[in-house]
């Protein structure tokens, strides 16, 4: 087993996204939570108020020699529309954003390269995702860890 790297992205509600990536081959860990806000230590309940400026977040690490970052960011693409700011399906609010976390200069460049590639496959339609450098991740409770396959149950998915 090599060097586990990281990543964090917001596609809408974290239950989904994180069930998805969980799927990839090479993803090691997962864990939902929250990025991109002001407030130490968010609840899901002052996420949910729209309080904090945070993002559902799903913090991943991974293989890099099983799965590249650059495949992580086709299936990012490919589990939302990166088009609707603020929303996924029926979850509207900020905290359902998209997001792109960059943890180092290489994969700002491949989300960068990734989103302008992704933009030509949407006419009429600009790609709201953000890319910004990962800031603080706080973990959810418990509770929301693993949600869909506890419960089989998820948002939009």
């Amino acid at each position: 087993m090599g060097k586990k790297e990281e990543a964090a992205f917001a596609a809408g509600c974290f239950w989904g996204v994180e069930d998805k990536f969980m799927q990839i081959r090479g993803v090691e860990e997962t864990e939902a939570g929250f990025m991109g806000g002001s407030t130490k230590n968010p609840t899901y309940e002052s996420v949910c108020k729209g309080n904090t400026n945070h993002a559902e977040t799903v913090h991943l690490k991974f293989d890099p020699k099983e799965v590249s970052y650059a495949e992580l960011l086709d299936a990012f693409w490919k589990m939302h529309n990166p088009t609707t700011p603020n929303r996924q399906g029926l979850d509207v609010g900020s905290q359902y954003r998209s997001v792109i976390f960059y943890y180092n200069e290489a994969q700002r460049k491949l989300a960068e390269k990734s989103k302008i590639s992704e933009q030509k496959k949407y006419t009429g339609a600009k790609i709201a995702t953000e890319i910004v450098p990962a800031g603080e991740f706080s973990r959810a409770d418990e509770h929301h860890q693993k949600y869909y396959r506890k419960n089989r149950r998820t948002c939009g998915f």
